[in-house]
């Protein structure tokens, strides 16, 4: 029984690391209440914008706004372990549909002091296809 139970973690953690894909940490942002961060999207020749924000902090959950590509969605994030982040497909499914795309938006923390919240933003991409740029937030 301990052999059986030594080759399935063997094969698991194995496998495990096969499947796994590379985050690439791309950009730390700051926004305070309804700022709204672009983020302009470009692959085979084509430009997407996704945006976000955020509109309440209340109970340490951030309602989050955000559009990509004609899909308009609301989150709430929170700081738990669970909760604290969305994933944005970036592209739709081709040849490599176990493989996709995508950006992940990790909420970070939230300074009561100056009202912002922190934002991780990670980029999956093994074909490395996938241009991120950035758009200056406006201040209020």
């Amino acid at each position: 029984m301990k052999n059986i139970l030594q080759i399935f973690l063997v094969f698991a953690f194995s496998f495990s690391s096969v499947f796994a894909t590379d985050l690439i940490l791309s950009k730390k942002i700051q926004l305070k209440k309804d700022q709204i961060q672009r983020i302009i999207v470009k692959y085979n020749g084509r430009e997407k914008e996704f945006f976000f924000r955020w509109t309440l902090y209340k109970n340490n959950g951030l309602v989050m706004f955000r559009s990509y590509d004609k899909i308009v969605a609301q989150n709430i994030l929170y700081l738990r372990k669970t909760s604290r982040s969305f994933r944005v497909e970036l592209k739709p499914s081709g040849l490599n549909f176990y493989n996709k795309p995508y950006l992940l938006v990790m909420f970070k923390d939230f300074d009561y002091k100056t009202r912002k919240a922190k934002f991780e933003l990670f980029l999956s991409d093994d074909t490395k296809r996938i241009v991120l740029e950035y758009k200056k937030i406006k201040e209020d």
